[in-house]
């Protein structure tokens, strides 16, 4: 992601304070754009927009999404101020204060930090502009680094209760081409959204417009990974979010449910109670609460219970017993959705667990609260109800009634009813109905209503052999490795005369990793490394997935026809595709829309490559390179994806092509 920074200054020449001619252009173009682009950001200034149309359109825009904003107050421009204002209202910080000379500083902002530039003739001084611009350039790097906990607007300083708004509900009702830019990209997320794969979100969280986005980006690809059961990869990117901004409660709440996905419970329980304290009436923040006292309750009996009967399966009596045993904790979950339930009651899910586990606690003996099953059930009932109303199609509303119906001992014919209807709304969402399963399996591994439940989980098991269970490899089996060397190439890194070795390098490394059915491969699919390694996995069984950077005409005339003997690598490349007919290529362009400016196609493929088989999960990650050792140390290349593999799993399978056969673990 590139930081975007937004200048706000006068246009052309304007007089000074003493009446001398300022060129505000030059200082523009000589100063603030160079030394702004060698701190590593894109620079806009609003006369730069060239389509016909308000102006201020594209300044409002700026003033909101930018990274940093620029503002030069030489002169007591009111356009400059103005801006500088809108900027201090919506947002906390990334404000950056220059100006050139001038005979007294304006008073609300004299104490403020200011970088003074030289100037010489109404314009940027040569003798001391590299050190205006080196100056400028570290400025501008320190206040993107400053901790984003402390906000620099004066107006966000006095008033400490005004929370900065939501930049994408004040997206300007005009197009410009920020907005139609933001508008692409956030359409191609949400299909990589629906589509399930993570990997694709990852990459479009690189090439983010703004860093606005680039938090939406991971929360996102977060959100997907914990739906996939990712737990430690999706925890990385919600890290990552909280690191730029710190408050970001929704990555705070993600965060929490990794935590206890996890198994770290202690730290879920710190987190949530910060996040509890941060925000006493949010009832997402309670039910969240809940659900972490919720596992670690289960985790707790069902742990004894196994202790209880080991080396045998527990019982249902032992695993009541058990259960029984964690009534604390089980409290501790009751007051926390009953929380989030009394905070908001449209939110029916935090009103069906709060019941749920109230009953699940008079079951097990455990003392009630007069009146308390009662009033969650009304509460309850009505909660899903109404939202059925909203939407007709909420899943979690008809689950959520059919589990009420279960709990409140409603007959067996009305239970089996209402879980038809509930699992008939489902949409084949495996995810979805394996959660409900998982309620179901609580419930009847503590012996409540045996035959209800029994009858429920027939029909939701029933409905989840007809979904279309996500494929889940048991290995994901990623290759990067040189291309073929065309037959010009001056210096020969792997010519036609070494595929042999490799090929009987590949195979070998493949079988001690006992590739097979069940795996996924993930390749690029250019002629040499790419296609043996291919080949390979496909002789073995192993389901191929090919990721293309380019369209498949130019992507076979780039990377297999140029390539020594290309004809007979494009004859190998069709025979591979026709042995994949389910496995279609993935081309980079359809999935991910067209190259950013300034990337290049392959290292942006490899990147493709590397976080779509990180997403399969971390420690089912089994990298193999055809590799000299060489290449530059930019992301996207092989060296990039050994150490980024090496760094998280170790698991490395190193084929140098220096000395075809030989295996390591690094170079």
């Amino acid at each position: 992601m590139t930081p975007h920074a937004f200048v706000a200054m006068p246009f052309g020449t304007k007089s000074g304070a003493d009446g001398a001619p300022v060129d505000f252009n030059r200082i523009y173009a000589e100063l603030f754009e160079p030394a702004l682009r060698a701190a590593g950001y894109d620079v806009f200034r609003a006369d730069q927009e060239q389509r016909a149309g308000d102006i201020r359109f594209d300044m409002f825009q700026e003033l909101l999404v930018a990274d940093l904003v620029v503002a030069d107050l030489t002169l007591d421009n009111p356009n400059v101020w103005y801006e500088l204002g809108v900027r201090h209202a919506l947002r906390a910080r990334g404000v950056l204060l220059v100006q050139g000379p001038r005979p007294s500083q304006p008073f609300d902002l004299y104490t403020d930090r200011k970088l003074v530039y030289h100037l010489k003739d109404g314009a940027p001084d040569p003798d001391h502009l590299k050190d205006d611009c080196d100056s400028l350039a570290r400025m501008a790097r320190a206040t993107q680094g400053a901790w984003p906990g402390r906000g620099t607007s004066p107006v966000y300083q006095l008033l400490p209760e005004l929370r900065e708004p939501d930049w994408r509900k004040l997206m300007l009702a005009e197009s410009n081409e920020f907005s139609d830019a933001q508008r692409r990209w956030a359409g191609r997320l949400e299909v990589a959204r629906q589509k399930g794969r993570p990997g694709d979100i990852l990459v479009l969280a690189d090439e983010t417009p703004s860093r606005a986005l680039w938090l939406e980006a991971k929360c996102s690809a977060g959100d997907a990974l914990l739906d996939l059961e990712r737990f430690e990869f999706a925890l990385e990117q919600y890290e990552a979010v909280l690191q730029v901004e710190p408050k970001h409660k929704r990555s705070a709440q993600s965060k929490a449910i990794c935590l206890g996905r996890l198994g770290r419970y202690e730290d879920a329980r710190e987190w949530v109670r910060q996040l509890t304290e941060d925000h006493p009436h949010d009832a997402e923040c309670w039910a969240l609460a809940g659900r972490v006292e919720k596992d670690q309750w289960a985790m707790r009996w069902r742990s004894s219970a196994a202790e209880l009967a080991a080396p045998a399966t527990p019982t249902p009596a032992q695993m009541r017993e058990a259960a029984a045993a964690e009534d604390a904790s089980l409290a501790d979950a009751i007051e926390a959705y009953r929380n989030a339930f009394t905070s908001d009651p449209k939110l029916h899910t935090a009103g069906v667990a709060a019941l749920a586990l109230a009953v699940m606690r008079q079951h097990l003996g455990g003392d009630a609260e007069p009146g308390l099953i009662e009033q969650l059930h009304g509460g309850a009932v009505w909660a899903c109800v109404t939202a059925q109303k909203r939407n007709a199609a909420d899943y979690w509303a008809r689950a959520g009634l059919a589990e009420v119906m279960l709990l409140v001992a409603a007959s067996h014919d009305v239970v089996a009813r209402k879980f038809m209807f509930a699992v008939a709304g489902a949409n084949q969402d495996w995810f979805a109905l394996d959660s409900t399963r998982q309620k179901l399996a609580l419930l009847r591994d503590l012996d409540f209503r045996p035959d209800e439940t029994a009858a429920a989980l027939q029909i939701v098991d029933r409905e989840i052999a007809r979904a279309a269970q996500p494929f889940e490899p048991r290995q994901v089996l990623l290759f990067a490795g040189h291309r073929v060397d065309a037959p010009d190439r001056a210096q020969p890194r792997f010519p036609m005369t070494l595929v042999p070795a490799a090929a009987a390098a590949i195979g070998p490394a493949l079988d001690a990793l006992e590739a097979g059915p069940g795996d996924l491969a993930l390749v690029k699919a250019a002629a040499g490394g790419d296609l043996l390694f291919a080949e390979a996995c496909a002789a073995r069984g192993v389901r191929v997935q090919m990721m293309l950077p380019l369209p498949e005409p130019d992507f076979i005339e780039q990377s297999i026809l140029s390539s020594d003997a290309g004809a007979d690598w494009q004859t190998r490349y069709y025979a591979l595709r026709e042995q994949l007919p389910k496995d279609p290529p993935h081309v980079m362009p359809d999935e991910l829309g067209p190259l950013p400016a300034g990337t290049n196609a392959f290292e942006r493929c490899n990147l493709w490559l590397l976080y779509t088989a990180l997403a399969r999960g971390v420690d089912k990650v089994r990298f193999l390179c055809l590799w000299d050792g060489g290449g530059g140390d930019g992301p996207g290349g092989t060296a990039h994806m050994f150490r980024e593999v090496k760094r998280r799993t170790g698991r490395v399978t190193w084929i140098d092509t220096r000395k075809l056969g030989a295996r390591t673990d690094g170079p």
